[in-house]
């Protein structure tokens, strides 16, 4: 492949900083404005947010050279594409990407979605073979195919884990501190929690926000967690395990049941932020029993969307699944749930947190949301590090598990 030249722009601030970063890179050229990249550049790739990307796009999208290719990163398709559509002009190609896994990940193997939404074969073609280098597995979908999948697989997965750091760090705990929250299934809620909170909060916001598929969902999640707990504090154990054994029928497909499960006892014990204990506490895993729940209401299979999946996803799909295809472990969470109240204080504060995060996504509060994430995202920092470290690694391990998914 012919080496090219990449041009390339922030904003007007970072600008010396940027040529600071790459100044022993002669073959990226930084420059002082998107007008600049716009009307010299073949392929042009739009990395902002999916809040902010009309208004950039608007800016600088006239500029762009004639019959060059443009697409964009964002998480939400709808008004990216939106955007391009408005501003660019008529004799521009629109080939979209979306690389589905989060800072840190390699991209080797990881899938790739490409949008071919207004350009001919060669260009598409082009736009294959820059991005070839990332060695990823492209997967090709329309903008309304994408956004539904990246809803299903990815927004209450994360509506999930920052329901957990809420609730975490409202009852002022740090959980890997607890013996109630130490090993197995417990390693990956949170590992991969606080890996979510030591991201920028625009990457989960412009998800959720701006895509109605993925609003629909977490509302549907937060209503899952809270009649649960209702019928765990009411004590109705007959239709609490009804209602649980019929959304776990329907998830999990007796074709599924056969194969092997995607993390087991060896690995959710490998990443540990605390000491294991010798006797685990019983946990009824009120966020595990919603997230199947929400699936069933929802009409959603996770299996048909592995293509898609994020790492996120598989492993909150792996400790799922684990919990539902063990019988005795499963009875263990409803026997809790109506028996034992030590995670009772846990579990109302995650059913308050599911609901306000649900609340800021349905009324598009960005500055809420991110007033939330970032306070939260400050009382864990300190572990970060570690954490990053250890589920970077449970990530490669999972990924070298089910790599043949």
């Amino acid at each position: 492949m012919v080496a090219h030249r990449v041009n390339a722009c922030d904003v007007p601030e970072r600008f010396d900083a940027l040529v600071e970063e790459y100044r022993d890179r002669p073959k990226v050229e930084v420059l002082r404005s998107g007008h600049l990249v716009s009307r010299c550049s073949d392929y042009i790739i739009y990395s902002v947010e999916a809040k902010n990307i009309d208004a950039v796009v608007k800016a600088f999208g006239p500029s762009t050279k004639v019959g060059a290719i443009v697409g964009g990163q964002t998480s939400c398709k709808a008004p990216e594409i939106a955007a391009f559509e408005k501003h660019l002009p008529p004799d521009v190609s629109i080939v979209s990407c979306h690389s589905l896994h989060g800072p840190g990940v390699d991209p080797k193997g990881q899938p790739l979605v490409l949008i071919k939404h207004r350009a001919s074969d060669s260009d598409f073609a082009f736009v294959e073979r820059v991005l070839s280098c990332l060695q990823s597995k492209h997967v090709y979908l329309t903008r309304e195919q994408h956004d539904r999948i990246t809803a299903d697989t990815q927004a209450v997965t994360h509506a999930a884990f920052l329901s957990m750091g809420a609730a975490w760090s409202a009852n002022k705990m740090f959980p890997w501190e607890s013996p109630r929250y130490i090993g197995g299934i417990e390693n990956v809620k949170i590992n991969v929690t606080l890996r979510i909170y030591s991201n920028k909060w625009h990457v989960y916001a412009g998800l959720a926000i701006l895509n109605p598929d993925a609003q629909k969902q977490i509302k549907q999640y937060a209503e899952s967690v809270t009649e649960l707990f209702k019928l765990m504090l009411a004590g109705h154990r007959e239709e609490l395990t009804e209602r649980i054994h019929t959304a776990g029928k329907a998830v999990f497909r007796e074709q599924d049941r056969e194969k092997e499960l995607l993390l087991d006892d060896e690995v959710l014990d490998r990443f540990s932020l605390g000491e294991i204990p010798e006797k685990r506490l019983k946990n009824n895993h009120l966020s595990l029993l919603a997230m199947v729940d929400c699936w069933w209401k929802l009409g959603i299979v996770p299996y048909d969307h592995m293509i898609c999946s994020t790492p996120l996803f598989r492993m909150w799909l792996g400790i799922t699944e684990y919990l539902f295809r063990k019988p005795e472990l499963l009875e263990e969470c409803i026997d809790t749930a109506i028996e034992d109240n030590t995670f009772r204080a846990d579990d109302l504060e995650f059913t308050f947190a599911a609901r306000d995060w649900s609340s800021r996504v349905s009324f598009g509060h960005f500055d809420g949301y991110r007033e939330k994430f970032e306070k939260i995202q400050q009382y864990f920092e300190p572990r970060f590090p570690e954490a990053t470290r250890l589920g970077n690694e449970m990530i490669k391990t999972i990924l070298e598990k089910t790599k043949e998914t």
